[in-house]
């Protein structure tokens, strides 16, 4: 089977702490179409919280900008959602993919960002450019659709 692109949403938001529920919930809405089990949905919203908040607190470190997001879905019942900013960027992406690593300068953040992110998804990706953003993607194969009736 030839994986088709099925549907697809694009979301731009202000960098604000407050827009990081809508985003979550915005995707698991979208996402909702394929009838996920409640478990997918929940690792769904678990990843798109930690790719916005990143983007809004590492990205732009309180200075204004905004975050994109793009979610596909495929006739494989794969979901592909891309989180960007054009913010500060990462310098050392495999440093900031380590457990506990916080590039937080006050150091009040976790650091299991990227940790979340990679376990519950199949697939992860992220391009980082110093000074211009980042862009992390992320792709999720679905549960097989029962059918009903």
């Amino acid at each position: 089977m030839k994986k088709e692109l099925i549907n697809e949403m694009n979301l731009r938001i202000p960098a604000l702490s407050v827009n990081e529920g809508y985003a979550r919930y915005a995707v698991s809405s979208f996402v909702a179409q394929l009838d996920p089990t409640l478990e997918e949905i929940a690792d769904i919203r678990t990843v798109v919280s930690e790719a916005v908040t990143n983007s809004i607190i590492h990205g732009y470190r309180d200075k204004k900008g905004e975050v994109l997001i793009s979610v596909k879905y495929y006739n494989d019942r794969t979901v592909k959602i891309t989180v960007r900013d054009r913010g500060c960027g990462i310098a050392d992406i495999e440093k900031a993919m380590q457990p506990f690593y916080t590039g937080d300068p006050a150091g009040e953040r976790g650091g299991m960002g990227f940790t979340i992110m990679s376990s519950f998804t199949d697939k992860m990706k992220i391009r980082s450019i110093l000074n211009k953003g980042t862009t992390v993607t992320l792709e999720k194969t679905l549960h097989k659709s029962i059918v009903r009736g």
